[in-house]
């Protein structure tokens, strides 16, 4: 994607991002992808001391998921959750269902409970793009993120409160306001090397580490 290019405007009013997806799928190099092979891997070599490309940090993929409890009382809430995420990151997500029961929450293994997506390749760098892009810079009083929110495997973790920082969700139709966890996985298991590949693309982190 470019900046700015978000995808056709529904007739509702807002962009979808499946639809952006599908159209542009075939045909060129998203603009993060290709900032990776042409300058993002040079910096790395030389920043980490390493020839072999392959022995660089590499995205891998992005999970974007949604937790619904209130779900289980009325299940049109999965069903709009369902639906913006699928608009936002081109692809259809999946039913996630509870592993165990918890009696205090009325919950029993099975239960729907949520969706999330598995991104990769192109729709992996569109996503990201957007989300640098467009989304982060709507959060309120946003500072950046948390530098610190990595696994200790190479793996970033950042969550959102609403769903409509997206330009892709009208926030006049939306029913109920959701949160939703995106977790991206790198081929590292050093926290400062993901940093590092992260920082690269744009990741816009917190300059205080206190």
């Amino acid at each position: 994607m470019r900046t700015g290019q978000v995808g056709r405007e529904t007739p509702e009013g807002h962009h979808d991002a499946s639809r952006f997806s599908q159209d542009h799928e075939t045909m060129s190099t998203p603009r993060l992808q290709q900032q990776y092979q042409e300058k993002i891997l040079g910096k790395l070599a030389a920043d980490l001391g390493r020839t072999n490309p392959h022995a660089l940090p590499r995205l891998e993929k992005i999970v974007v998921s949604m937790g619904v409890g209130k779900s289980m009382q009325d299940r049109k809430l999965l069903e709009e959750a369902v639906t913006h995420l699928a608009r936002i990151t081109g692809q259809q997500p999946q039913i996630t269902r509870s592993r165990r029961s918890i009696a205090q929450f009325k919950l029993r293994v099975g239960m729907e409970v949520g969706c999330r997506v598995t991104l990769r390749k192109h729709r992996m760098y569109e996503f990201l793009d957007r989300l640098i892009s467009l989304a982060l810079p709507r959060v309120r009083d946003f500072r950046g993120v948390n530098p610190k929110a990595f696994d200790g495997r190479g793996n970033f973790s950042l969550g959102l409160n609403e769903q409509v920082v997206f330009p892709e969700i009208n926030a006049d139709n939306v029913k109920s306001i959701q949160g939703m966890n995106i977790t991206m996985v790198t081929s590292t298991t050093s926290d400062e090397e993901a940093r590092a590949l992260l920082t690269e693309f744009g990741i816009p982190f917190r300059k205080d580490l206190n």
